[in-house]
């Protein structure tokens, strides 16, 4: 059983994983690795997949219902869009679906006395940052294409992100933690992401949605990052104040998901 002492301030969760980062950054590269292990191409498929979803959206919704963003504009420039919204969804998808299972399959550690638990859920959202981070590789690239220029409001790229990374810690040490408790959790959240790919604003702009609804919108935890990344790679400066309150809001949500775990940690080698 894990007997070491319970810290909940924002300031243990920071050095935490800062005393951590050794061992943290050598677990993300074989969580990573690992993945592909044994896979002919490897690596590519985190290239290969993402691509391959692109084009197969693009094709049935810009080619097939000649969908256009928000109307107008054409087949590509609705790729170009569409791909922020499919990047960052996924990114959220993934921790979602992947934070439960973590402690369970690293059960053996739970029985461990010194090995830092909270490093686990964080190791998913390194994971899903990395093919992420291929993802806007792809996406800057492609805005450089369709538009013939390199914006400079493309360094605020990792502003937009770091909310979103913020609110997934979070997310995912309250689900890690949660599932140990209640296993209903992993099949929920499948349901969630699954149903988030539409409630997101990743096939239409917010504009399109009745004025009336248009702020509920903003309680999806995609909405901001998605509207915002869509504005840098077009070459406009993000809401730095939806950014702001957006960034405050995840700062919360990643310390009540450190500080559940936290408290919830005792009983793990218990339960599994």
């Amino acid at each position: 059983m894990n007997f070491s002492p319970v810290r909940i301030n924002p300031l243990a969760m920071v050095a935490g994983l800062y005393r951590n980062r050794s061992l943290l950054l050598d677990m993300t590269h074989r969580e990573i690795w690992g993945r592909y292990k044994g896979a002919s191409m490897g690596l590519l498929w985190s290239l290969i997949t993402p691509l391959l979803m692109l084009v197969v959206y693009t094709t049935v919704f810009g080619g097939i219902f000649k969908a256009r963003w928000g109307g107008t504009g054409t087949t590509i420039e609705f790729a170009l869009q569409l791909f922020c919204g499919m990047t960052l969804h996924g990114f959220l998808a993934e921790c979602l679906t992947r934070a439960p299972s973590k402690l369970f399959d690293h059960a053996n550690y739970v029985k461990k006395v010194v090995f830092p638990l909270e490093i686990l859920p964080v190791i998913v959202v390194l994971s899903a940052l990395f093919h992420t981070a291929i993802g806007l590789l792809i996406l800057v690239v492609g805005s450089i294409a369709v538009h013939q220029a390199v914006f400079v409001t493309l360094i605020a790229i990792p502003a937009v992100l770091a909310p979103l990374i913020l609110l997934c810690l979070g997310a995912s040490w309250f689900l890690a933690a949660a599932t140990v408790y209640l296993r209903d959790i992993a099949q929920i959240t499948g349901l969630v992401a699954a149903l988030l790919l539409f409630l997101a604003p990743i096939f239409y702009p917010v504009s399109m949605i009745p004025e009336a609804y248009q702020p509920l919108m903003g309680l999806n935890p995609l909405t901001v990052p998605i509207e915002q990344l869509r504005e840098v790679i077009g070459g406009n400066w993000p809401d730095w104040r939806a950014l702001a309150w957006h960034g405050a809001g995840s700062l919360v949500v990643a310390w009540l998901g450190y500080a559940w775990f936290q408290k919830t940690r005792k009983g793990f080698a218990d339960v599994l």
